[in-house]
């Protein structure tokens, strides 16, 4: 008869304590991984708009999202890209008059405007006006038509980067060439054919005062003549483009 003196094996609760160990370390690597994922995707969403605004300090926007929205709704994409220089400096002083009057002297907020819209909007109204050519390039090219402090709020982060990387002329080509001026068409270009048969350069006073008229809600208004646009061409009189284009001597 032989006897078994083969060692004896770990005890039970010591491969316990091995398996909870092993998990334990398991779990470790997996936090680790989880968090390196976020760090990765939160700097992506930091600098993400960054590096399509570089881009697009040389490139035309191929589309944006309301485009993609409006394009979706039936309304079609009806868009010409030209540079400033092709567009009438009557349109430009319009829009600066009737959208940012402070466009040259501000960093991207008018912050006398937001005072008051949020003094309006602690008295029982809406959270509207305020919101400058750079805030409105910034929400034309990155962002969706809602009114929510969600928007509103990456609407203000991508602005910084607008007025950090571009220069005020190329906001102003950018916005010139994006913004919503009727169903489905966009940009001076497109509208300056669309209602007048007329180049975006050849764009008389009163006719870039119409269009200008009809921003605040392009899908329902059209460019004609009335009280608002008549407003707006006397307003844009006074406003000044240096001969190296807005913001310049």
């Amino acid at each position: 008869m032989t006897q078994d003196i083969r060692p004896e094996g770990p005890s039970g609760d010591r491969l316990r304590e091995e398996a909870a160990e092993r998990r334990k370390e398991a779990a470790r690597r997996i936090a680790g991984q989880g968090g390196l994922a976020v760090a990765r995707a939160v700097l992506i969403v930091f600098f993400l708009p960054a590096f399509v605004i570089l881009l697009y300090a040389v490139v035309p926007p191929p589309a944006t999202p309301l485009m993609i929205i409006r394009a979706a709704d039936g309304h079609g994409i009806s868009k010409d890209w030209v540079p400033l220089t092709q567009i009438s400096p009557h349109l430009q002083r319009a829009v600066i008059a009737a959208e940012d009057a402070k466009f040259c002297l501000h960093g991207g907020f008018d912050w006398a405007a937001v005072d008051s819209a949020l003094t309006r909007r602690r008295e029982g109204g809406r959270l509207v006006g305020a919101s400058t050519i750079s805030m409105q390039t910034a929400k034309n090219l990155f962002l969706w038509p809602a009114r929510t402090y969600f928007r509103k709020s990456g609407e203000a982060y991508i602005t910084v980067w607008l007025e950090t990387i571009l220069s005020k002329r190329r906001i102003l080509e950018l916005y010139l060439n994006i913004v919503e001026l009727g169903p489905g068409i966009y940009g001076a270009e497109a509208a300056a054919r669309h209602y007048f048969n007329v180049s975006a350069a050849d764009l008389s006073p009163s006719q870039a005062a119409q269009l200008v008229a009809v921003l605040p809600s392009p899908l329902r208004w059209t460019p004609t003549p009335g009280a608002r646009s008549r407003t707006i061409e006397v307003r844009a009189r006074s406003v000044t483009l240096g001969q190296n284009g807005p913001c310049a001597g």
